[in-house]
């Protein structure tokens, strides 16, 4: 045995051992503080960028076959019967079947600026009856409702015709956009000239 040590001295000879980094001692709560706070901040900053004005809190819920209809002051009696009797042409359909309310507030947010930024002024959104809930409540419906009415955009919405989807869908009146607003004054002025 005192051969193998004799060796072993004999080929570590003028062998120096590495220099060592000075350990660092993490304390695992300051880690576990600090990346919170980072989330934090990345999730009040996503919150904040976020111009979507539509709420997804808590909402009393609707019956599946409740019929939806909102009319902003302003709006000429005819033109609210015309939407409700289905006669405006339908420029843009969104179909929020499959989506979590969540989802939903987003597409429609996103739809309505769409479609009002292209000119469009008579949509449709189905938003489904809510058969398929347990509760017999017409979750997306109810959000709809009341999300629509918050929008500046939107001048009116009912309930659809059946063959429109009925209860599960609503006509949607839009206003005029300033450059569809622009291109009427226009035509008015090259009229009278």
């Amino acid at each position: 045995m005192d051969d193998d040590e004799d060796l072993f001295k004999q080929e570590m000879a003028g062998v120096k051992p590495l220099k060592r980094q000075p350990k660092v001692t993490l304390k695992k709560n300051d880690t576990a503080q600090s990346v919170l706070a980072a989330r934090r901040a990345a999730a009040q900053a996503a919150v904040a960028a976020d111009h979507n004005s539509l709420s997804d809190n808590q909402i009393s819920l609707l019956d599946p076959y409740y019929f939806i209809e909102y009319k902003r002051a302003g709006v000429q009696n005819g033109v609210y019967k015309k939407l409700k009797q289905g006669k405006y042409q339908q420029e843009a359909r969104l179909d929020l079947h499959g989506l979590t309310v969540a989802e939903a507030r987003v597409e429609v947010f996103d739809f309505i600026k769409q479609c009002y930024h292209y000119g469009l002024r008579t949509v449709v959104i189905i938003h489904g009856k809510g058969l398929s809930n347990k509760a017999a409540q017409a979750k997306l419906k109810s959000y709809v409702n009341e999300w629509l009415p918050t929008l500046t955009e939107v001048q009116a919405f009912c309930s659809a015709l059946p063959q429109h989807g009925g209860v599960g869908a609503a006509y949607v009146l839009l206003a005029k956009s300033e450059k569809s607003k622009q291109e009427a004054r226009e035509r008015i002025t090259k009229g009278r000239g």
